[in-house]
């Protein structure tokens, strides 16, 4: 996968290219965090000699409370609602602004679990 120039103009004629592709241009396969009854993680070496942590499964989720202020580490119970995708639901799969039932909430995800390396959420109801 790479992130470059379209091969298309605007008009729809093809481009030329002009050089090879470049190791920064790289891109990545997207991973799908998903609830599972254990936490598990990849560890991506990148850029600069730095490293990138995702989350592939996980069954426990950092839930803050707005009005209190204070975060407690709850478990997944199920998946309620994804606006990303419907089917998401199906899967398990967590992403940003999913809707995940707790043991003593409904919460929505705030953080990006496959690039972030851990779900974060805030308290509805």
């Amino acid at each position: 996968m790479w992130h470059k120039k379209s091969r298309r103009r605007i008009t729809g004629g093809k481009r030329k290219d002009k050089r090879k592709s470049r190791k920064h241009e790289l891109g990545r396969e997207s991973i799908l965090c998903k609830s599972s009854d254990r936490e598990k993680r990849k560890r991506l070496s990148v850029r600069g000699n730095k490293e990138k942590v995702r989350l592939r499964t996980t069954d426990k989720i950092n839930v803050t409370d707005r009005e209190t202020g204070e975060t407690t580490v709850e478990e997944i119970e199920n998946v309620v609602e994804n606006s990303a995708n419907p089917h998401f639901v199906r899967r398990g799969a967590l992403t940003k602004g999913t809707i995940v039932e707790t043991g003593s909430c409904k919460a929505r995800i705030t953080s990006r679990p496959g690039q972030d390396g851990q779900a974060n959420a805030v308290k509805i109801e």
